[in-house]
């Protein structure tokens, strides 16, 4: 029997203050339809924005995760995404009358019990699975964090951090199956070292923070004089404890609290993958920056497989998106280096270009005399090409503008290309362009064999 997507009973509306803003906010869950997957939607705001809660819109992980998009954002989020995700809910519309969530009582625990009560109910739909069918990491060397997903047929999250603390020590959470959220996870609350307290507060953050909503951690024994003193800042009188351990000795949920809500904040993290996910999570240190990492690789494979699913059909009696003539004024590129005859498709995210490849290109004279084959390096740049004429598509003045491809990655030639043959190269954005950087996947084709494949990252230059 396959499983059915999922959405909400009826709407439900929540109110508390944002853990940094402080701000009073209405949170506010809806039915949504099949495949409409996660979209928060900024009611607060002219023409009331719609921003899709999928990785590549993810713009800062500092102190949470925060989504752009529609010129509008959402922060704090990873909580409320948590809850939807933990109870397998599939679709759902998210109203917020302000920037940020609020945090109520730092964990999905008060999300989980307003949907559950909320009701939840089955569409006709079968749920779409992202099935991992290979490894893929993420790792930051400098920091020691590893965030490894592996192929299995179902959810499961293994998670240890190490803040070299003697309180805290090495601590392990493991979710082997989604059922198991709302019991062993959802409940988790946040925390923070006192150290850090100051620091944030001097920043403007953490204006709506209290003991009721974050567990705060003395690392080590401070003196009441400087107890009192964070005490004010907060506007909290009657802190008294100043040993080591727990602040005003809050009781924990879990012995290894901490360890669960860096879980909590994967689960709600990756549900910025779009779609719920078959595959092992092994995450060693994980926070919102390698979290919304890992769920855009997870995003790059799954548009990479969808891609490959379709083949570009070339018809040489359509006429072409631009013309080689046309292509000339866009690029800088010229006899003997420029690849690309003509383009044949181009939209926001994809581009298709075509290359008549004959004897009469001048590297077979040596690449080989005998066995003439078109070089792997010159099938790249003849990607690359198309990459640029995708991204310079968006740019006013483009020839005013040249890109330069800052890395190659995951590159395979799977068949030679030959004199007679017409390569179809492909490029499609994986993530959209910031700061005149973006990532693309491209392929080339033969007919219907794939010639070619792999990840370029290119940035946007003004000439001099």
């Amino acid at each position: 029997m396959s499983e059915k997507q999922r959405t909400l009973a009826r709407e439900i509306s929540l109110n508390g203050k944002g853990l940094h803003t402080g701000v009073n906010v209405t949170i506010t869950f809806k039915p949504a339809p099949a495949n409409h997957g996660y979209k928060f939607c900024r009611v607060d705001l002219p023409g009331k924005p719609i921003i899709d809660a999928l990785a590549e819109n993810v713009t800062d992980t500092s102190r949470g995760t925060t989504l752009f998009q529609n010129n509008a954002s959402v922060s704090t989020i990873e909580h409320a995404l948590a809850a939807l995700h933990g109870l397998r809910i599939d679709n759902a519309l998210i109203e917020m009358n302000a920037q940020e969530a609020p945090i109520m009582g730092g964990s999905a625990w008060a999300f989980v019990k307003a949907i559950k009560e909320t009701g939840i109910v089955e569409l006709k739909e079968d749920r779409n699975y992202f099935v991992v069918k290979q490894k893929i990491v993420f790792s930051d060397e400098e920091h020691g964090v590893d965030l490894i997903v592996y192929p299995d047929d179902h959810l499961s999250i293994n998670v240890l951090i190490d803040y070299n603390s003697k309180i805290l020590g090495n601590q392990y959470a493991i979710l082997d199956s989604i059922d198991d959220f709302e019991e062993k996870i959802c409940k988790s609350r946040t925390f923070v070292f006192f150290h850090e307290l100051e620091p944030l507060f001097k920043m403007g953050l953490i204006k709506g923070g209290d003991l009721d909503n974050a567990i705060v951690i003395l690392d080590k024994e401070v003196e009441q004089s400087e107890i009192d003193r964070i005490a004010r800042l907060f506007n909290r009188p009657g802190i008294s404890t100043h040993t080591a351990g727990i602040l005003n000795n809050t009781e924990l949920k879990y012995p290894n609290e901490p360890a669960r809500h860096k879980l909590l904040d994967i689960m709600g993290d990756l549900a910025l993958v779009g779609h719920p996910i078959k595959g092992k999570v092994v995450a060693t240190r994980p926070g919102h920056y390698a979290n919304t990492r890992l769920a855009k690789l997870m995003r790059q494979e799954m548009k990479k497989a969808s891609s490959k699913r379709e083949i570009p059909v070339y018809d040489p009696s359509q006429p072409p998106v631009f013309t080689v003539e046309e292509i000339k004024k866009r690029l800088p590129h010229r006899f003997p280096f420029l690849m690309v005859d003509k383009l044949i498709y181009l939209d926001e995210t994809t581009v298709v270009g075509i290359k008549n490849v004959t004897f009469n290109e001048p590297f077979f004279q040596g690449h080989f005399p005998d066995e003439p084959v078109m070089p792997g390096v010159l099938l790249v740049e003849a990607l690359a090409q198309c990459g640029g004429l995708l991204v310079l598509s968006g740019i006013k003045d483009p020839e005013k503008y040249s890109t330069y491809f800052l890395k190659i990655d995951k590159l395979k030639f799977k068949h030679k290309v030959v004199p007679g043959d017409t390569v179809i190269l492909k490029m499609e954005l994986i993530e959209p362009m910031r700061r005149g950087i973006m990532a693309m996947y491209g392929q080339a084709f033969v007919g219907n064999t794939l010639v070619v494949e792999g990840e370029m990252t290119a940035q946007i230059i003004k000439n001099k």
